[in-house]
């Protein structure tokens, strides 16, 4: 028995800073998509990715599957480093050139819009993990057509509508203000989040209509667009928390699926207490469940309003980290089985 207790302790004690190493080291992913204007994928997610309302959905999804809506918040290339538009060709910003979301990519007029007009206006960024960096928000040029491919020279890229830096998150989402020039019947909006503690970036397209009752809601509301609207799109909406949290499950981006290098999508330094718990005598027995103890899956949303973290630890860190700690964690089983075959050898000797 002291011989069990002591291969505890001794796996408990090792395992503990490992574990914390992998969670708080690893460059946690940030990920997220426009709330408001709502962009093409979140709203075709709140209209059921199995089964979508608008024909422009139903069309996304025919092009390129289901798994897309469920990843609504991984429209992202890992390398951007600001060179957005050498690494996306025209016809391609709406997926950032990414095959998984090239369904929304579709030039089309009736994609759901959000009504909106000139002036002041509150942009809503669904976050899911926060980080700094800046958020750009450009607007189509007037004489926009979406029935053609959306290409570089389509955006007003020299007056961005919104520009912010380093924002805080409050309930799940960045909240930051612009202004929206005169403009009339339907254009888009195309938001670049570039992180500045990783190379990676996040776009989206958020479809939105100007102009007579359309224009009407205006000032950020993602209310209805009028059924009067030049293309007569049905008006847009974003998913609520329950539709976001009811498809967690399906979403590849929160179960580590997202081929952006890293172990987890946010550090959860809290986790390593129950890893090291969790080594007592029953300590993990394969590498497998050395890496599931060390990456327990996080909640769908960050709500918290405190600043932003910085991360910086080379891609391969948290993977060295979890690795480490399940060869120890294997090591301290063999020695454990050791320990305790001498221990009953031991006993039969001395009877």
């Amino acid at each position: 028995m002291p011989a069990r207790r002591s291969v505890a302790a001794f796996v408990a004690v090792c395992l503990a800073p490992l574990a914390a190493t992998a969670l708080t080291a690893s460059p946690a992913s940030a990920h997220g998509t426009m709330g408001d204007p709502v962009s093409r994928v979140f709203q075709c997610y709140a209209e059921n990715p199995e089964s979508p309302a608008s024909a422009a959905c139903r069309a996304a999804v025919a092009a390129g599957g289901t798994q897309a809506l469920y990843d609504w918040n991984g429209i992202r290339i890992g390398d951007a480093a600001g060179q957005h538009r050498t690494l996306i060709p025209d016809g391609k910003l709406c997926s950032a050139n990414s095959e998984e979301f090239k369904g929304l990519d579709l030039a089309r007029a009736d994609w759901p819009a959000t009504s909106v007009s000139s002036g002041a206006h509150t942009f809503k960024y669904r976050v899911t993990a926060q980080h700094k960096g800046t958020f750009n928000v450009y607007i189509t040029k007037a004489g926009y057509d979406p029935t053609q491919p959306l290409a570089w020279a389509d955006l007003d890229m020299d007056h961005p509508v919104a520009t912010v830096t380093d924002p805080v998150a409050a309930d799940g989402f960045y909240t930051f203000s612009g202004t929206l020039p005169a403009r009339s019947g339907r254009q888009l909006l195309y938001a670049i989040w570039q992180r500045s503690d990783s190379p990676e970036a996040f776009y989206s397209c958020s479809d939105v209509t100007f102009g007579g009752a359309d224009g009407a809601a205006g000032g950020g509301s993602s209310a209805t667009a009028s059924a009067s609207a030049p293309s007569a799109a049905p008006s847009a909406s974003a998913p609520s928390e329950e539709q976001i949290a009811a498809g967690a499950d399906r979403s590849t981006v929160e179960h580590h699926g997202h081929g952006d290098a890293d172990a987890r999508t946010s550090a959860d330094p809290s986790a390593a207490g129950a890893v090291a718990e969790s080594a007592g005598p029953s300590a993990p027995s394969t590498v497998a469940d050395a890496a599931d103890a060390a990456g327990a899956d996080e909640p769908a949303a960050d709500g918290s309003a405190e600043n932003l973290a910085e991360t910086g630890s080379d891609a391969n860190t948290p993977y060295l980290a979890v690795g480490g700690a399940a060869a120890l964690a294997l090591g301290a089983a063999v020695l454990f089985t050791s320990v305790r075959r001498r221990a009953v050898s031991g006993g039969r000797h001395s009877r």
